[in-house]
C-alpha cells in the first residue's frame, strides 16, 4: 500500500494519502488548501488518480483542500451527513464504507469535538481527525462540541478497537506523527479519567484561546460546494421540477452516478441506469457505454447523483466528450424528493 503523512507548520494539520498501488486510485483525508499544489505534485510522481478526499470534520484551523482537489482532479469530496458544509459530493454516515480500488475504510462517527466529527478505520489503523489526538483529545468548546459526547466517541468506539491498531490523527502540536490505541489508553493523560463527569470536568476547565484561523476559516469551509449555476447557464442543467417532467419521455435516459450504498440508502429514480461516476470517463468517451447510449438520435443523458456535484462535473465532460444531449439534475435527488420526485427502493 502507498502510504504518505504529510504536514502542514502553519495549522499543524496532517493530511494522508492513501493508494493500493502505483498507478492506481488515491484517497487523500484532511488536506490544507495551501498545500494543494504539493499533494498534485506528488500524485503526478506516484502516478496516481485521485478519487476521493475526506474531512473528517468542518476545520476551524486551516482552510480545507476539498473544493480546489475537486476543480482541479474532479474527485469525489466526502464528508458525514451532519456537516453544515453547503455541497459535498457524498455524505456518510456511521457504518458506510468509504471505497477506493483496493482500500477501504470503515466509517465511525465519533462526535464531540464537533458534531460532525468522524473517524476512519482500516484493518490496522485509525484516522481520528480531531477527536483522538497523540496525548490528548480536540477541545469541546466550539461548533456544538460535548464532552459527554466526545466520551462516548473515545471510550466506547476507538478504545474498543484493538491495542495495535495504528493512530493518525489530523493535528499534532509537539511533532508525534503516531501512537497506538494501546498506548493511548495506557499513556494519554486525558484518558486517565474515572468516569464521564471527571471528563467533562476537565474538558470544560481548559480555557483555550480560540484558533488563530477560526473566523476566517470555518466560514471559508461551509461553502465548498461546486458552482451548479454556472452549469446551468450553459443550458446543461435541469432543476429537479423540469426534471420530474421528463418521467416516461421518450429519448430520456436517467443515468444514477452514485456508489450502490448511497443507492440502497437513499433510492432511485426508477428506471434509471446505474453508472458510477468514477466510471464516467471510460463510460463517456467514444466507444463507452454513455456515449454509444448519447450518440442514439435524440437520446438525452439526464445525470443525477446525491447533491449536483458529481452529475455537474459528469454533463461537463460528456459535453466535452460529444454528448450535445447531456443535461443533469440541479441539487442531486436530494431536490428530487423535495420537489416531490418519486424514488424507488433497492435491495442490498
Amino acid at each position: 500500500m502507498i502510504f504518505r503523512q504529510l504536514f502542514d507548520t502553519t495549522s499543524s494539520t496532517y493530511t494522508y494519502l492513501l493508494a493500493s498501488r502505483q498507478g492506481g486510485e488515491a484517497l487523500i483525508i484532511d488536506p490544507v488548501i495551501e498545500k494543494v499544489d504539493r499533494y498534485i505534485q506528488l500524485l503526478h510522481e506516484l502516478d496516481l488518480k485521485l478519487v476521493k478526499a475526506v474531512d473528517t470534520h468542518l476545520h476551524a484551523d486551516h482552510i480545507t483542500g476539498l473544493g480546489k482537489l475537486r476543480d482541479l482532479t474532479h474527485c469525489v469530496t466526502v464528508m458525514g451527513e451532519q456537516s453544515g458544509v453547503d455541497v459535498v459530493s457524498m455524505r456518510v454516515a456511521d457504518g458506510d464504507r468509504v471505497n477506493i480500488e483496493g482500500v477501504s475504510l470503515d466509517v465511525l462517527y465519533t462526535p464531540g469535538h464537533t458534531d460532525d466529527s468522524y473517524s476512519f478505520a482500516m484493518d490496522d489503523r485509525v484516522f481520528t481527525g480531531d477527536t483522538l489526538l497523540i496525548r490528548g483529545t480536540g477541545r469541546t468548546d466550539f461548533q456544538n462540541g460535548d464532552p459527554r459526547a466526545q466520551y462516548e466517541s473515545i471510550f466506547n468506539r476507538l478504545l474498543k478497537l484493538p491495542d495495535r491498531t495504528l493512530i493518525y490523527p489530523a493535528h499534532d502540536y509537539k511533532g508525534d506523527t503516531v501512537s497506538t490505541i494501546g498506548e493511548e489508553r495506557a499513556c494519554n493523560p486525558r484518558l486517565q479519567v474515572k468516569s464521564v463527569d471527571q471528563y467533562v470536568d476537565l474538558m470544560m476547565n481548559l480555557h483555550l484561546p480560540n484558533p488563530k484561523m477560526m473566523d476566517v476559516a470555518v466560514p471559508a469551509n461551509m461553502h465548498v460546494g461546486l458552482a451548479q449555476d454556472e452549469v446551468a447557464r450553459r443550458g446543461w442543467a435541469l432543476t429537479a421540477a423540469q426534471a420530474i417532467e421528463t418521467i416516461g419521455r421518450p429519448g430520456v435516459v436517467f443515468i444514477d452516478l452514485r456508489e450502490p450504498r448511497e443507492r440502497e440508502r437513499h433510492g432511485i429514480i426508477s428506471g434509471s441506469v446505474h453508472a458510477p461516476y468514477t466510471d464516467l470517463e471510460d463510460n463517456v468517451k467514444p466507444g463507452g457505454i454513455l456515449h454509444q447510449l448519447g450518440v442514439a438520435s435524440g437520446t438525452q443523458l439526464l445525470f443525477y447523483c446525491a447533491f449536483g456535484e458529481r452529475s455537474a462535473m459528469a454533463v461537463q465532460a460528456a459535453q466535452q466528450a460529444g454528448l450535445p444531449n447531456a443535461r443533469h439534475i440541479q441539487g442531486g435527488i436530494a431536490m428530487w424528493e423535495k420537489a416531490g420526485g418519486p424514488v424507488a427502493r433497492v435491495s442490498p
